[in-house]
């Protein structure tokens, strides 16, 4: 009788113990389904918001751009970094200033911002001041239509010399483009000795004036001294507007490490800094790709989120333009129309990919 009483408990405890240990796998089980269930929604939402992301076009994505401390920021308080590309002075490629250009590096190259180089002297805007206007709404519409940004950019190095046309020119620009988000004023393309105390900012606060007259709320970009490299000279007295940032400009074969440094040194001052225009080439405009230098730069602009425009849309014969001479802007260019630094550019926004395709 003990022993068959010691055989019934000992058959419990088995039983009882198989089903707690079912019970945990089962518990498991559950467990680790619901969280590859979590991953797979984790996932999938992942997914669904960079398609969400791919499909808005770079406006819908950030809306108004505004100044905060060092940054540009978005309507949502989040960072900005915008890539894209600058048209080549507008009076010696007049042909690349089409609907057609913007649409295919929008379409084609995906890019976030395009910048019109309105030629100031040199047969620009102060000889032909109709036709460069339209030259410049041309691609404001394009952007529009595309949902890009585009940079209206007073290309002169020596606007200082006239600041009343370069004020009347953005009152113009602002009463004109005041509702369109899209529309960034860059008022002094790269002034060349100005003193930034005495010449610069008072130049600046005269366009700046006019233009938020009309204006309020779009950013303005402002060049600074020696070809916009002397960024941080404005830490001597910033301009006070809310909502400006300061243009640096560089071409990798001629501008190293040293004027990176210079660039820290502003943003350290709490200064917005904003790419208007680089080179992958020598500051001439023309040469060969240097590909290591131009390494670095993007890498410096990604590790402190700074926008940026390339120079240039251009089939002038030299190392700085995207496509072959004779390529006609009122057709849509293919990959054999790109030169070495076409296809280099179009590698860099696609596939941020830095290295020598």
């Amino acid at each position: 009788m003990i022993k068959r009483t010691l055989v019934l408990s000992l058959s419990l405890v088995l039983l009882w113990a198989c089903e707690t240990k079912e019970d945990s796998s089962i518990e498991d089980n559950q467990q680790e389904d619901a969280s590859n269930t979590a991953e797979k929604n984790e996932a999938e939402n992942t997914e669904q918001q960079e398609e969400s992301d791919l499909s808005q076009t770079p406006l819908e994505a950030h809306g108004q751009l505004q100044v905060k401390g060092n940054e540009l920021v978005d309507e949502n308080g989040k960072v900005a970094q915008l890539r894209g590309m600058s048209f080549f002075w507008s009076q010696w490629q007049a042909a690349m200033y089409n609907e057609t250009i913007v649409d295919y590096l929008a379409q084609d190259w995906k890019v976030d911002i395009i910048r019109a180089a309105m030629a100031v002297e040199h047969e620009g805007y102060k000889t032909h001041p109709e036709t460069e206007i339209k030259k410049v709404d041309i691609l404001v519409q394009a952007a529009v239509k595309n949902g890009l940004y585009v940079i209206i950019d007073y290309h002169s190095h020596e606007a200082s010399k006239d600041p009343d046309t370069a004020a009347d020119f953005f009152g113009q620009m602002a009463k004109k483009y005041k509702d369109i988000p899209n529309v960034i004023y860059e008022i002094y393309n790269e002034p060349l000795e100005d003193d930034w105390v005495n010449t610069l900012v008072p130049y600046a606060t005269q366009v700046i004036a006019a233009i938020r007259a009309h204006d309020p709320d779009n950013l303005i970009l402002c060049g600074t001294r020696t070809w916009s490299q002397r960024v941080d000279e404005v830490v001597q007295q910033p301009l006070t507007d809310p909502n400006i940032a300061y243009v640096l400009h560089f071409y990798a074969g001629t501008h190293k490490q040293w004027l990176r440094d210079t660039a820290d040194k502003a943003r350290a001052a709490g200064l917005c800094i904003f790419v208007s225009e680089f080179g992958v080439i020598n500051a001439n405009g023309d040469g060969a790709i240097n590909y290591e230098s131009t390494k670095k730069w993007m890498e410096w602009m990604d590790d402190n989120q700074l926008s940026w425009c390339n120079w240039a849309v251009s089939e002038k014969a030299e190392g700085a333009s995207i496509f072959k001479p004779g390529t006609p802007g009122d057709q849509t260019p293919t990959t054999a129309d790109l030169t070495e630094s076409g296809l280099y550019l179009r590698s860099i926004l696609l596939d941020r990919n830095y290295d020598k395709p």
